[in-house]
């Protein structure tokens, strides 16, 4: 008896998954524009990848921002420091502003 995980590294590629390899650099681009593929979709490709990268960086940006800024309301004030809800910021015990 063949188990599922040993069907699943031995079977091959089928024919219709072998003709889907990614064209070389100086073969005809398959979307019909009769160019070379590094002149035509290559390019989108790599701005395609590009961009996804970027994508990332700013979503991972923000989220740290999120979290900052829930921090920063969870967080206990050190102490010695006063709320001053009339001036919206902390104080020490003496009445200086702390930033």
């Amino acid at each position: 008896m063949v188990s599922a995980t040993t069907m699943l590294y031995t079977t091959s590629l089928g024919p219709e998954d072998e003709g889907m390899k990614q064209p070389g650099r100086n073969d005809a681009c398959g979307c019909g524009s009769g160019k070379k593929y590094k002149r035509c979709c290559a390019a989108k490709t790599g701005e395609r990848r590009k961009s996804q990268i970027l994508m990332i960086a700013v979503g991972a940006a923000v989220l740290a921002a999120i979290v900052a800024g829930i921090a920063s309301f969870t967080t206990e004030p050190a102490a010695g420091q006063i709320w001053d809800a009339a001036h919206g910021h902390y104080h020490d015990a003496s009445g200086v502003h702390l930033p």
